[in-house]
């Protein structure tokens, strides 16, 4: 396995390891360092592995990361409606 994967695969139990911590105020703070963090991985993974790997890592990101694409997806959809 090469190391982008291997990062890939820290970054998801780090994620879920930080998820069974029951804390209403520590969610959003650990979710912004994780797409901190998860970005310039993403992109180690498309320059090793090519655009379809990474988009198999993308996906598995936003199922962990749902609530962030949630509000994201509202925002927007209200930023649309206001025009």
């Amino acid at each position: 396995m090469s190391l982008s994967l291997i990062f890939a695969c820290a970054w998801v139990v780090v994620a879920c390891v930080g998820a069974m911590f029951p804390s209403k105020r520590n969610h959003w703070p650990f979710a912004y360092v994780l797409m901190a963090v998860g970005v310039p991985m993403l992109g180690f993974v498309t320059y090793q592995h090519g655009p379809i790997v990474a988009l198999v890592v993308f996906m598995g990101g936003l199922s962990i990361l749902r609530w962030p694409v949630v509000y994201l997806w509202r925002w927007v959809k209200r930023q649309k409606g206001h025009k």
